[in-house]
């Protein structure tokens, strides 16, 4: 395959074509905060957290959903990203009911990780407090949309490797909500196969098994993609 170079934060980075600057950076040992990509699914640049900076582009770019080119410029870590970063992690904080303390994901949340990370210990914008609700009509799992940051993650696992694809998104904006087939109770559903894939891949507790003290670890997506084209 072919393959070119480029510089990332003042180092060579040699990269395969078609490659994502993420991919590329995080090889090269710059680490970049994600919170909707996971890797084995077709990146979605939704939460916009790994925004870079590419000289002589304009704005920041997603690292996940932009390809790195021959002799590309790239810097991962500048004050105007991390001042990027506070404000998405602040607005997703403030636009839901996170409470850490009584979340099965407590010091296990990516969420909670990245706000410390950032030295996030306050949230500048007004809670919108919304009456989100909790469906647990699922024999096995339950759904908390309080502490649901619209990752997509659970919409793509279930499409991209299940092929159920149980869960969509209704709504715009701030009044977006992750849906069951059409909008019906989890415990209704025909499409879902109890597989448990869209809980292991939600970076907080809003998808959760159910009497779990804690939830498990993120499954390895990329190795169960490569595992089903190997048996076709």
């Amino acid at each position: 395959m072919p393959r070119l170079t480029l510089t990332i934060n003042n180092r060579s980075v040699s990269a395969r074509r078609g490659e994502s600057i993420l991919s590329a950076a995080r090889r090269s040992g710059s680490d970049i905060p994600t919170l909707c990509n996971l890797r084995g699914l077709i990146p979605a640049g939704a939460c916009r957290v790994c925004l870079v900076e590419v000289a002589g582009y304009p704005r920041p770019v997603p690292a996940c959903a932009t390809s790195a080119e021959q002799g590309m410029v790239v810097t991962t870590d500048t004050e105007r990203l991390t001042a990027a970063r506070r404000m998405i992690v602040e607005l997703l904080l403030a636009e839901r009911n996170h409470s850490c303390a009584v979340c099965v994901m407590n010091r296990h949340c990516q969420l909670q990780d990245l706000a410390a990370r950032l030295g996030i210990d306050h949230v500048r914008f007004a809670f919108i407090s919304p009456l989100a609700g909790v469906d647990i009509s699922h024999e096995r799992f339950g759904i908390d949309h309080n502490r649901c940051i619209l990752c997509r993650r659970c919409v793509r696992v279930c499409d991209e490797i299940e092929g159920a694809h149980t869960w969509d998104v209704d709504g715009r904006g701030a009044a977006s909500r992750i849906i069951c087939d059409l909008a019906q109770p989890w415990g209704t559903s025909i499409t879902c196969t109890g597989c448990g894939k869209c809980v292991q891949a939600c970076p907080t507790g809003a998808l959760f098994e159910k009497d779990a003290p804690t939830k498990k670890a993120t499954i390895d997506l990329e190795g169960l993609s490569e595992w089903r084209r190997n048996r076709k």
